[in-house]
């Protein structure tokens, strides 16, 4: 046996050998490929999509409770009147302090304050002030956040322990 035919690529049959091209593949296959790949792309994205909406959720629920726990915390050890503040609208809640403190969060994109706990008559939408007085009872507040496909937290400072809990909300 030859050096030649060790390393030789197999006969073709029929057609293919008259063209000379055995190996590679076919423009049909490469599209069938590139259809399967954009199908499977197109199934998936919608998920991934609902997956990063409800991370978001999640994600500003647990940041809005850490928010309250910092104020009553703050209220508690630096004995500071504290003042928060929720703006439906704007999707921002803000902390400040009679001692020059502020902290302020912003609502990620896709996530939305739905409604403050207890209900106003009236406008929805205004600006609640609440206050927090060290030693003194917390506030019962809370917070309805919802995403774009519906899904919805409750962030609700307990007036009893002054800790906060996120919930899952029915969805309406």
């Amino acid at each position: 046996m030859s050096h030649r035919t060790l390393l030789a690529i197999p006969a073709c049959e029929g057609a293919a050998r008259r063209l000379n091209s055995c190996a590679g593949v076919t423009l049909i296959e490469m599209l069938m490929v590139a259809a399967l790949i954009a199908l499977l792309a197109g199934l998936s994205l919608p998920r991934i999509a609902t997956g990063v909406d409800f991370v978001r959720l999640a994600g500003a629920a647990d940041s809005v409770a850490s928010l309250f726990n910092a104020a009553w915390n703050r209220a508690e050890r630096r004995g500071e009147v504290l003042e928060i503040g929720i703006v439906p609208g704007q999707g921002r809640i803000r902390v400040r302090s009679s001692g020059g403190f502020q902290k302020e969060y912003v609502l990620p994109e896709g996530v939305t304050v739905e409604a403050v706990l207890p209900r106003l008559l009236g406008d929805d939408n205004s600006p609640r002030h609440f206050v927090v007085f060290p030693g003194g009872t917390v506030p019962s507040i809370a917070v309805e956040l919802a995403n774009r496909r519906g899904a919805r937290r409750i962030v609700r400072l307990d007036p009893i322990t002054g800790a906060p809990r996120v919930e899952r909300a029915e969805v309406r």
